[in-house]
């Protein structure tokens, strides 16, 4: 590792327990405009999870006694089942991928949801979560939005946390582990520090996101921790401990899909070019013996920095 890591490792890696949230309240007091935070939820089919995750923010972040958050939205992707519903029905403001930005039609992906959530939100500090987070704690927002608030020298800040898998507390993060931790080590060694480099949960300052291009699907994760590195600096990154995630854990064939997008967005980032065939192969036994091969293109298109759309800037202005 090298020796800028290790010491970005001991100034900008903390636990969430280091910032109470009375300490977080007085900062988010003294930062006025510059301290308000929106929440952001990407959802698809997610009508299990959301509404605890949403009722737990309200309750304990948008209270009267502690007005952390100031903006709660779910973006729905397209669901087919309740997730609107709950969401809205727990105190969420819910947004339609489609209505947001609609001149621009949509394409399937977590990155084109959080792209257009710029544009559905309004906080100058933008908190994503992930909405498939079971036994929630609202750490996973205040530890990771506390170093923003206190700290004026940060742009991002990512959680980190031990990753679930079953009935085990560890052992998840199959795909950081397989493919995005070696490439970042190889390609970018100052992000070989990073705990979860892939993690949905993050907040970043709006003036950051809005500079940064977009990849449509997973590797929005990978794209913006490298594209941020590269905008503002690795000692303007910094991770919080936050304990443990679980959520819902995706069979090897869909983790094969996500590593593929992955690999694609740190190709693009080290050479600048086109893949020769964005196209990955997998194969599937069927009953009766053999295999069946099955063709997913993978993601290749990426949305440009926000600050770019005509709409996202008359909307800064206007405000």
């Amino acid at each position: 590792m090298l020796n800028e890591v290790d010491h970005w490792l001991e100034r900008r890696s903390w636990s969430a327990a280091e910032r109470p949230l009375p300490r977080l309240l007085a900062a988010k007091r003294a930062a006025g405009p510059a301290g308000s935070v929106s929440v952001v939820l990407p959802a698809l089919n997610e009508e299990a999870t959301v509404g605890d995750i949403v009722a737990a923010i309200r309750r304990g972040l948008m209270t009267e006694e502690v007005p952390l958050v100031d903006e709660l939205v779910v973006v729905d992707s397209g669901s087919t089942d309740r997730t609107s519903e709950v969401a809205a029905a727990a105190g969420a403001k819910v947004v339609h991928r489609d209505e947001v930005l609609p001149r621009l039609p949509t394409v399937p992906g977590k990155g084109e949801v959080l792209w257009r959530s710029l544009l559905a939100t309004s906080g100058e500090i933008v908190c994503f979560v992930d909405a498939d987070l079971r036994d929630f704690d609202t750490t996973f927002v205040s530890g990771i939005v506390g170093p923003l608030l206190t700290d004026p020298d940060l742009a991002m800040v990512k959680a980190m946390y031990d990753r679930a898998i079953g009935d085990s507390p560890a052992g998840g993060g199959r795909v950081t582990e397989l493919v995005a931790r070696p490439l970042l080590n190889l390609y970018w060694p100052q992000l070989a520090g990073f705990v979860q480099p892939l993690g949905g949960e993050y907040a970043a300052r709006r003036s950051l996101l809005e500079r940064l291009s977009f990849p449509v699907g997973y590797g929005v994760e990978l794209g913006l921790l490298v594209d941020a590195l590269h905008t503002v600096g690795l000692d303007a990154l910094a991770q919080v401990d936050v304990g443990v995630r679980r959520h819902r854990n995706q069979d090897g064939l869909a983790l094969g899909r996500m590593a593929a997008a992955i690999h694609r967005t740190a190709h693009v980032r080290q050479a600048r070019g086109p893949l020769i065939r964005p196209v990955l192969t997998q194969f599937e036994r069927v009953p009766g013996g053999g295999f069946v091969p099955h063709s997913h293109p993978v993601d290749t298109e990426e949305r440009p920095p926000m600050c770019t759309v005509p709409e996202y800037t008359a909307r800064r202005t206007a405000a």
